[in-house]
């Protein structure tokens, strides 16, 4: 059966006006999105593990005649969101896209997160696939299928085969992608909004952890993880963000809104995070800085060693190790349901001793510390989100060599801003139908709203 492809979702604020205009209607824009989740050759029964098609129906109309009535709850009234299955929501089994936890009881409430979302008025339109239990930056996943990028070529010698989505929230960015939904929710530990958005030509924004919450959200590292989402572009990435952030951590409009690249200083990371790109990537991430330096940006190179030492110091990392101490009681009788990618990552951890974890907590504080004094006179600092195209699934699944050091590297660059604490966006730096690359426009604890402004407007510019 030929793949069927569907454009992707459109911004927020252009379905937000049609809605205040009248054009069209929430139900409308749920029914359309149903439609493409459940289309023959699409990718909806990979994109989503649950789709609540009565209750987004249910929510749909609520927000239709909440408008009639004059009532607005938010930009997001009406909009169908996806909820990456790790999240509570109030009624739904949690499965973190794993079959061991199939049996586990149904959440009694909804995530903080979801919470939000539900708050100003989106329709939850369904649970979206992932990486079992978030822990891979390709997104496959032997129980619920894998879903796909947009993009496919055969340049490669794949023979334009299906390529993956990008993990961990693989079904949150396919979901956008395809416009099964005007935005997905998903979380970001080592990159897992970032990826996506990178190999499927949208925009995803890490914000830093603290701001947003995780309660209710399957952990893979605490340490590390944090909430966000995919979506178009940066405005609905801001927009998104102002539901999530907690009342203290919201991020300052006035300092977000810049409409100019003049002046605006940006360390070029040259080492670490541009060895091992593709040809594609190159050309692409090359071509993004002669536009920007063009616009008025100031570029200036940028060497970092702490990042050569990054493997070292993460000889075990947080992931394994606190990933480790969550699944150790259900290792004893469930490992053979576990994806055997992911429970070997998961058994890195076990042998970590009390004394590499707290030089683990040592040598980021002391990393956080170096790289703040080397950013210090910078508004940010970019980099390639990756430095390779979407590679083919069946590649990654026929060989698990491949698939580790594949998903290594699609994980190095994004895994330095939440080692470091920070902050990052993630935009398309190729033209739409062009293989997607991503550049990310990154900052240090708290620097949310400097990076969306700059983000947003460095959208502009390599839009043309």
């Amino acid at each position: 059966m030929p793949t069927t492809h569907f454009p992707p979702a459109a911004p927020l604020q252009q379905l937000a006006d049609a809605l205040d205009a009248g054009t069209t209607t929430s139900r409308a824009l749920v029914e359309t999105a149903l439609e493409r989740i459940a289309a023959a050759g699409g990718d909806g029964a990979h994109a989503f593990i649950h789709v609540d098609a009565d209750g987004a129906r249910r929510l749909a109309d609520a927000q239709d005649a909440l408008r009639r009535a004059g009532v607005k709850l938010s930009p997001l009234a009406g909009l169908p969101v996806s909820i990456k299955d790790l999240f509570d929501v109030a009624g739904e089994r949690t499965r973190a896209g794993s079959r061991v936890l199939d049996e586990v009881a149904p959440a009694t409430a909804d995530a903080p997160a979801v919470a939000r979302l539900r708050r100003a008025g989106a329709v939850l339109i369904g649970r979206t696939n992932m990486s079992e239990f978030a822990f891979s930056g390709l997104g496959l996943n032997p129980w619920r299928g894998t879903p796909r990028s947009p993009w496919n070529d055969s340049t490669d010698g794949t023979d334009g085969a299906a390529r993956v989505a990008g993990g961990s929230s693989s079904g949150a960015a396919a979901s956008v992608a395809q416009g099964m939904a005007a935005a997905g929710l998903g979380s970001d530990t080592g990159g897992s909004l970032r990826i996506p958005a990178a190999f499927c030509g949208l925009t995803g924004f890490k914000p830093t952890a603290r701001r947003t919450p995780t309660a209710g959200v399957f952990p893979l590292s605490t340490t590390l993880d944090t909430v966000g989402a995919i979506a178009p572009d940066v405005a609905c990435c801001a927009l998104l963000d102002r539901v999530l952030s907690t009342p203290g951590f919201e991020v300052d409009q006035h300092d977000a809104r810049r409409t100019t690249l003049d002046g605006v200083r940006l360390a070029v990371l040259s080492n670490y995070v541009t060895e091992g790109m593709d040809q594609t990537v190159a050309q692409a991430w090359e071509a993004a800085l002669t536009k920007l330096a063009r616009a008025g940006a100031r570029l200036v190179p940028l060497r970092l060693p702490l990042l050569d030492a990054l493997p070292t110091i993460n000889r075990y990392g947080f992931s394994p190790i606190e990933a480790y101490a969550a699944h150790r009681e259900r290792l004893h009788t469930q490992a053979d349901a576990y994806d055997p990618r992911v429970l070997a990552r998961i058994r890195h951890g076990e042998a970590a001793r009390a004394a590499d974890y707290l030089d683990l907590l040592a040598a980021r504080a002391a990393a956080i510390d170096e790289a703040r004094s080397a950013l210090a006179g910078f508004d940010a600092f970019v980099m390639p989100t990756v430095p390779i195209v979407p590679p083919a699934i069946a590649a990654l699944e026929a060989h698990a060599a491949h698939f580790a050091a594949t998903n290594a590297l699609v994980l190095r660059n994004p895994s330095v801003v939440n080692f470091l604490d920070g902050c990052a966006v993630s935009l398309p730096c190729t033209p739409p139908g062009a293989a997607p690359v991503g550049l990310s426009v990154a900052g240090l604890a708290l620097a949310d709203a400097r990076v969306l402004g700059i983000a947003q407007t460095m959208e502009s510019v390599l839009r043309g």
